[in-house]
């Protein structure tokens, strides 16, 4: 102990670099090296999508049959070929999938594998060999953690992770640490046990932004992140495109759910390429002062509104009628900024008025008393 002291460490310190010396000498890369090309596993038509030691996601809004898409994806891989657009090849030792569902009943997981099973031609009177799938619904975001990083430590010829609700790893899907903590869980996880993740998590209601920080995370670490959709033309339809890839784009494909409850590729369906990209939803800042102005005066009918309520709802009905159609909680966002920032609606006590100055509101609130 003394000797500690008097070197200013510890045995404990003395550990610790030793453990930072091994890392530091494994991660340290030589141009003498040599390092194979990751194998890649999955593909949509000659774009690979997904490769050994790497991780990527699918997203979408509610509805939008993520989970029929991510099934086609397991089937292919299980069947080592083709279904929908998907194409797959887990190479000898690494053809086993382990499917994490963290959101839906054991019903619905029963169903999913189901599902995987008849697409793949396989038999749903037994256990595939090569597909375990898990339940964790019940479970913490912490023991769900857990239990996949026990299950790849103890299961050899994992070629492929799904985990359909990625957002329920982590307590706060806003909180950048907890974000922080699972993307780099993937990075591990993939890189430990040479294997490819596969994520589903939603898209914002509101936009076509993947949510939380979580979201922003996964797009700027994961290999490709495709966006399921619905068609705007045909709401039984469903359209795959990427949101994010690093092999060459691919060409976007559709499908629908047919009469035996599959997912099967359309016929006859043209996607519209000028939206290949997801839009970002109008938002109320991107509005012109004189779309504004053609709402407010329709709102207002030259006199003001008495009451915070009455005028976040008139400003509703205004907006909906000129095309800008949103619910109560973006209204009163847009008042205060209509407020705040355009000066375009002023307030006085409780009377809020468009384009008639304080003397005229005063005037016409001493009218309303004067007739109540």
């Amino acid at each position: 102990m003394d000797d500690d002291i008097r070197t200013g460490g510890t045995h404990n310190d003395q550990i610790e670099d030793e453990l930072l010396c091994g890392i530091l000498s494994t991660a340290l890369i030589k141009t003498t090296d040599t390092y194979q090309t990751p194998p890649q596993i999955i593909w949509i038509d000659s774009s690979a999508i997904a490769t050994l030691g790497n991780f990527s996601a699918s997203t979408g809004k509610a509805k939008s049959k993520k989970t029929f898409n991510v099934s086609a994806i397991v089937a292919a891989a299980l069947k080592n070929g083709t279904v929908l657009n998907y194409r797959a090849c887990l190479p000898e030792g690494k053809q086993r999938i382990l499917y994490v569902d963290t959101e839906q009943s054991r019903f619905h997981c029963h169903n999913v594998l189901e599902r995987i099973l008849r697409l793949a031609n396989l038999p749903t009177s037994c256990d595939s060999e090569n597909l375990d799938f898990i339940c964790l619904r019940e479970y913490s975001a912490a023991v769900r953690m857990q239990v996949i990083d026990y299950a790849l430590r103890h299961n050899d010829g994992y070629g492929l992770v799904i985990i359909d609700g990625v957002r329920d790893l982590m307590l706060d899907i806003n909180n950048a640490a907890e974000s922080v903590v699972v993307i780099n869980k993937m990075m591990e996880w993939s890189s430990r046990y040479n294997l490819h993740i596969h994520c589903v998590l939603h898209l914002n209601k509101g936009d076509n932004n993947v949510r939380g920080h979580i979201g922003t995370e996964m797009g700027n670490k994961a290999e490709t992140v495709l966006v399921v959709s619905k068609s705007t033309v045909m709401p039984q339809i469903s359209e795959v495109r990427a949101l994010h890839i690093r092999e060459k784009e691919f060409q976007p494909f559709a499908f629908c759910v047919n009469n035996e409850g599959l997912p099967e590729l359309t016929k006859d369906y043209e996607l519209d390429e000028k939206d290949a990209k997801p839009k970002r939803r109008l938002n109320y800042r991107d509005l012109s002062i004189e779309q504004h102005r053609s709402a407010l005066s329709l709102a207002f009918n030259d006199k003001p509104i008495r009451g915070y309520e009455n005028v976040v709802s008139a400003l509703s009905k205004a907006y909906e009628a000129t095309g800008f159609k949103r619910g109560r909680s973006v209204s009163a966002k847009m008042l205060q900024y209509l407020m705040s920032e355009l000066n375009l609606i002023s307030k006085m006590d409780n009377l809020f008025y468009y384009d008639i100055t304080p003397t005229e509101a005063l005037l016409f609130d001493d009218n309303q008393e004067a007739e109540g």
